[in-house]
């Protein structure tokens, strides 16, 4: 063999190591990893198709949008008839578009921006989204954090922790048995979660004083299931609301705050029958200082960040129109609306001065939910609400999911502009002023 056949037999070979740890750090959810794999790889062959591919997806579950395109345009050059190019490059386009128009936006934005505090009585809430801490479900240990998740919460926890009371939206339930009869023969293709009961301290320790249970996998191993979790988190202290019936309630220095929690299934209190709701709303603010609603709703994915001004469906189900609903729960009496179920963030609107969010995006969703792209771009979102309940400041804390699912504050701030972005283009007006550094206040 000579010299040179051989150098080029052993740079393939390299190359081919160096692709094949990258693929399994990426599988692994070890984005950074598989990084340097990759560009070793490049580094032995910047022209090598499969690696250039492989590194676009690397990034796209980070979120960077100009090295996907960048990547992806080279596989497309290389290699013109590749069959999945021509299917994803367009979306990591329109991604990086839509990032670049946030930035723009942010020009105009103010560095910061101040309240002055009404007198009276006022509620600081933070509130984040969707949080399903790992399943032992199909497999007792392959979907659980590392720690048994003690540490999942721990880089977001001081931010938690800073509030008069916390709120989040519990996706799954929290139990130790049961069965599911959401899945067939075919388990490890089914998305039943279940997390053990243990895991609800947890969240108590990671600062949460409320939760949702309203959703789509409230019920995944039945009423049994869904009546334990309740247990467990009373049995820690947290208030919950989702069940037809239930109400959660935290007293603040002798001030009740009331939530409830909505669905778009009728095994919840249910989103789509506005005058139940307003007249639920109406009930418990006749007892409480302040009322929180919860939905979970609208259609879900990458695609979904806009809120549209009509009924949405999702695989023929009905999700909910939404604006509607803020406006129907907060003239009964809500003084704030947080919505949850796009596993993206949405924008904010001031409904009367009552703030609506429409989707605070995932939170902690370790293992089983699709990251990537703005599915893994996150938020706690802090409001300084009147003794009357409406906005007087607030702030965007920037939040990326990691890994499997494990939330971390973000230096960049991606969520700050995104949001600025979807509530300038959804809502005009009605929207907040929300500043360079994530403090939002009324216009």
């Amino acid at each position: 063999m000579s010299l040179l056949l051989l150098m080029l037999t052993t740079a393939m070979a390299g190359t081919n190591e160096d692709l094949a740890a990258g693929m399994a750090a990426q599988r692994a959810g070890d984005a950074e990893t598989a990084l340097r794999h990759y560009m070793s790889c490049l580094d032995s062959s910047p022209d090598h198709v499969q690696c250039n591919w492989e590194i676009g997806w690397s990034y796209w579950t980070l979120g960077d949008w100009q090295k996907v395109v960048q990547h992806w345009t080279h596989v497309q050059h290389v290699e013109p008839s590749h069959p999945e190019v021509g299917k994803h490059l367009p979306t990591a386009q329109g991604h990086l578009a839509s990032l670049e128009l946030a930035r723009r936006g942010a020009q105009h934005a103010p560095e910061t921006v101040r309240a002055t505090l009404p007198e009276g009585r006022t509620l600081r809430l933070r509130a984040v989204g969707d949080i399903m801490m790992g399943t032992d479900f199909p497999h007792p240990t392959d979907y659980l954090p590392p720690e048994d998740g003690r540490t999942l919460l721990a880089a977001v926890t001081p931010w938690l922790e800073d509030a008069d009371v916390t709120f989040g939206n519990l996706e799954g339930p929290l139990c130790d048995g049961g069965q599911t009869a959401k899945c067939g023969a075919d388990a490890t293709a089914c998305y039943a979660f279940r997390t053990p009961t243990r895991y609800a301290a947890y969240l108590k320790a990671a600062g949460l004083d409320m939760l949702s249970t309203a959703n789509n996998h409230a019920e995944d191993f039945g009423n049994t299931c869904r009546l334990a979790t309740e247990t467990a988190l009373t049995e820690q202290g947290l208030a919950s609301s989702g069940r037809p019936g239930t109400v959660a309630t935290v007293e603040v220095d002798g001030a009740r705050v009331g939530m409830i929690g909505f669905h778009t299934s009728r095994n919840s209190h249910y989103v789509n029958d506005h005058e139940t709701a307003a007249a639920l709303v109406r009930a418990v603010a006749a007892d409480h200082d302040w009322v929180i609603v919860s939905f979970h709703g609208g259609a879900e994915g990458s695609k979904a960040l806009h809120v549209p001004d009509k009924m949405e469906t999702f695989y023929g189900e009905q999700r909910g129109h939404l604006r509607k609903f803020a406006r129907a729960v907060i003239e009964a009496g809500a003084d704030i609306v947080l919505g949850h179920g796009p596993h993206v963030p949405r924008g904010l609107e001031l409904v009367d001065g009552h703030l609506v969010a429409y989707s605070l995006g995932n939170f902690a969703t370790y293992g089983r939910f699709s990251l990537g792209g703005h599915l893994s771009t996150s938020l706690v979102l802090e409001a300084v609400l009147s003794h009357e309940g409406q906005l007087v400041s607030g702030r965007i804390l920037p939040v990326k999911l990691r890994g499997e699912g494990v939330p971390e504050p973000d230096d960049t701030g991606i969520a700050v502009d995104l949001i600025r972005q979807l509530s300038t283009e959804d809502f005009g007006e009605r929207s907040p002023v929300i500043a360079k550094d994530g403090t939002l206040a009324p216009r």
